[in-house]
């Protein structure tokens, strides 16, 4: 049987491996031990954040909502309040679209649930 040499998997997982720290710091970047631990964290570390961008976002559009209805003269809890009322089943991230972008349009809005 012919000899089979075993190094190019190897060498090209190590690759793999230090392509995907490009950027990290110290010993991270270029030690393959280092290497693996850092992209476990980084991969723990994105799972979470991709998780709590929409709380975030979320946050965001509650504050911008409150900015525009505190200058149409309604806070933001009372002007959530009476859209459920009305039934207007706009969703914050839409209502927060509309203060920033179309602020007549928004203004029109808060003059039909006042």
């Amino acid at each position: 049987m012919t000899r089979v040499k075993r190094g190019t998997i190897s060498l090209k997982r190590r690759r793999n491996i230090l392509s995907q720290v490009k950027g990290y710091r110290f010993g991270r970047k270029s030690k393959e031990k280092m290497a693996k631990e850092a992209i476990a964290h980084a991969g723990v570390h994105a799972f979470q954040h991709r998780r709590k961008k929409k709380g975030v976002f979320r946050r965001l559009w509650q504050i911008k909502i409150n900015a525009a209805s505190r200058a149409n003269g309604i806070t933001y809890s009372k002007m959530t309040d009476k859209l459920k009322k009305e039934n207007i089943a706009l969703d914050r991230k839409i209502l927060a679209d509309l203060a920033e972008n179309r602020p007549e349009v928004f203004s029109n809005l808060i003059e039909k649930i006042k």
